[in-house]
């Protein structure tokens, strides 16, 4: 029984506006509590690729048929504005049409039916093939691709004609059809009406006693209809059922999205070793070195030096930045900062213009000014540091107390000795001093000097008369 919950349409139909894709697949392979169209590609869930994809080909009314994980997929897909039809039992691809059946209902013209688990579709290859679909005034056109070693696929079956005869899946074919290279992606146009009608005469008399989708082929050819067969290539029709075919799709996908960003102007030193979201942008004439790890919606501007192995994501690196092995999450870097080695720019940070942000410094949940120097083995939470400051190595911001998080604030042109522990909540205002060694409790006034430490005392010959000498 289909439980289609529709979103929000325009009540006019427009000709090729309307895609089915499967998703209801048990993904037995992929031995994942994960439903298999939920595992992602460079960045993304396979199913919202296909969506995405459908999008940008014009495609508005997308349904999306789930199964198993159903409210998993649908959570993962609610901000695409789709619709949903399940498919209580996998019963063949052809049930899980049958399962869409409502969304069909009183629609007219086309309606591309892709799978979830397919990403490397393109939007140009679905444009051409609704193009050679119309073109051609087929009742059905069949997304496929040849292959020198079509394995388990289902076989294209041609006439003496060259015209399509029928698919056979691959359990089914006989000896001589299993020679044949062309191959169905399991990816099709339909005339609606005509799909809706086929779809009432499938049965499940096969090997597997399941109901397929490719019987309609069979079905339009026997009315005498005319069907059409539109070649794309092997790597945008590769679907995934294991997770060594999800790598492979992700290498290929990785390898699209890299050339993408060096014909835009970027230079990556090694593609197959950075790695790079679908959602991310880069500007011209940044360097990226190896080991890049660049995730979710992080924007890259121009002239920025990646060095090897920085991990940066959901985050805004302004132009001339140089980053170096260091890790970067939902932040915001400024013009010509330079980061690391061995940095870490926790969530909610903002780090200012021609800053600096050296090795082994964290920070967190703060904001730094411009100008600003945090060179080495220093850790600054939940605080607001002016422009022009300089942190000595070994500073603290004490900003936890066991029990609540406490806000510190430093004015412009501070200068912070080394080891200074800044107890939260606390102020330290413009053109102050700590002394090295300090721990501030209380406000430093403007142009002052804190000194928060014991005075110093000398035991004289402490060393022998103790016995600790060598």
């Amino acid at each position: 029984m289909c439980k289609c919950v529709e979103l929000m349409y325009k009540e006019v139909f427009y000709l090729y506006k309307c895609a089915i894709i499967l998703a209801a697949g048990e993904g037995k392979r992929m031995k994942s509590n994960t439903p298999k169209v939920m595992h992602k590609v460079c960045g993304k869930e396979m199913i919202n690729h296909v969506i995405d994809v459908m999008r940008s080909a014009d495609i508005e009314m997308v349904n999306v048929v789930i199964g198993r994980g159903a409210a998993e997929v649908k959570k993962g897909t609610e901000d695409r504005k789709v619709s949903y039809c399940v498919q209580e039992k996998q019963l063949g691809t052809g049930h899980a049409v049958m399962s869409a059946k409502e969304f069909l209902a009183g629609r007219q013209g086309t309606v591309a039916i892709f799978v979830g688990d397919g990403p490397l579709i393109t939007e140009y290859t679905v444009k051409q093939l609704l193009n050679y679909h119309e073109k051609g005034n087929f009742k059905a056109t069949i997304l496929t691709s040849k292959m020198d070693e079509p394995a388990k696929y289902g076989r294209i079956i041609r006439d003496e004609n060259g015209d399509v005869k029928k698919i056979v899946e691959f359990k089914d074919c006989s000896e001589d059809e299993l020679l044949v290279k062309e191959i169905n992606s399991g990816m099709y146009c339909f005339n609606i009406e005509e799909l809706a009608d086929c779809l009432d005469k499938l049965n499940n008399n096969n090997a597997q006693k399941e109901y397929y989708l490719t019987d309609v082929i069979g079905i339009l050819k026997n009315q005498g209809f005319k069907v059409g067969a539109f070649n794309a290539s092997v790597d945008e029709i590769t679907a995934v059922n294991s997770k060594v075919e999800l790598s492979y799709v992700e290498s290929i996908m990785r390898k699209r999205i890299n050339e993408k960003h060096m014909e835009n102007g970027v230079t990556i030193m090694d593609p197959s070793n950075t790695y790079i979201d679908t959602q991310v942008t880069i500007g011209k004439d940044t360097i990226i070195y190896p080991g890049n790890m660049l995730q979710g919606n992080t924007v890259i501007k121009e002239e920025c030096i990646l060095y090897p192995n920085n991990r940066i994501c959901d985050s805004i690196i302004e132009n001339g930045v140089s980053i170096q092995s260091s890790v970067v999450l939902e932040s915001k870097i400024g013009e010509k900062t330079t980061v690391g080695p061995f940095a870490y720019i926790r969530p909610e940070s903002s780090i200012g213009k021609h800053a600096r942000i050296g090795d082994f410094v964290e920070i967190k949940k703060s904001t730094i000014g411009d100008n600003t120097k945090v060179s080495h083995l220093t850790y600054i939470g939940d605080a607001e540091v002016g422009s022009g400051c300089n942190f000595g190595c070994g500073t603290v911001v004490v900003n936890y107390d066991g029990k609540s998080k406490y806000k510190t604030i430093i004015g412009n042109n501070v200068f912070i000795g080394c080891n200074t522990n800044l107890v939260a909540p606390v102020t330290v205002n413009d053109n102050a001093y700590t002394a090295a060694g300090s721990t501030i409790t209380n406000q430093v006034p403007k142009n002052a000097l804190a000194i928060a430490r014991a005075k110093q005392r000398n035991i004289e010959n402490w060393v022998v008369k103790t016995g600790h000498s060598k």
